[in-house]
């Protein structure tokens, strides 16, 4: 696995370094190779009145859907085990549902971010493009999609349908499925 580890308003000692390393990485065992790579983003909240503002962040890029993970505590330790463990918790929903229900085969390739784009003036403009890999998907798989990342929204090309659908997670913990009206 590819691991790449970055930190923001603070430095990263290498007794952090091996220790973030050990514990995620103790974790890529559980998808058998079925990633890609692996970023840890450590930093520390400026802000005083934040009293857990070591933040541990870990995107993890498979052959399927893209899973992200962040934790805060009161140290950068405390914060690393806490995103292991929400990590292991991932790893496993992710692999007990990685065959495709349809074809039986295993997911599509890794969602890589594209760059941002800077904008030339003032005015407001779009600053980052996400390339989205369509995949058509049954409703239930797309609601795996959208906890693994833990986005509030989805979207994806619908299997019954083809058309693009999007998925959201409502305030009372539901989701709201937008279906285009076609004809």
């Amino acid at each position: 696995m590819e691991l790449i580890i970055k930190a923001r308003h603070m430095a990263v000692t290498d007794a952090i370094r091996d220790y973030a390393q050990d514990k995620i990485g103790r974790n890529s065992k559980i998808l058998d190779g079925d990633h890609v790579r692996a970023e840890i983003e450590l930093y520390v909240e400026k802000n005083p009145s934040i009293e857990n503002n070591h933040v541990a962040e870990v995107t993890v890029w498979t052959k399927g859907p893209v899973i992200r993970a962040k934790e805060a505590a009161t140290d950068m330790y405390a914060a690393i085990d806490l995103v292991s463990e929400k990590l292991e918790r991932q790893f496993r929903k992710y692999k007990g549902k990685i065959l495709d229900r349809h074809s039986g085969r295993r997911a599509a390739e890794p969602m890589v971010p594209a760059a941002p784009v800077v904008p030339a003036e003032d005015d407001p403009s779009i600053v980052k493009i996400k390339v989205l890999d369509m995949k058509p998907m049954m409703p239930e798989e797309a609601i795996l999609q959208l906890e693994l990342l833990g986005h509030d929204f989805f979207v994806f090309t619908s299997a019954e349908t083809e058309a693009v659908n999007v998925l959201y997670r409502r305030k009372d913990g539901d989701y709201g499925l937008i279906e285009p009206k076609i004809g």
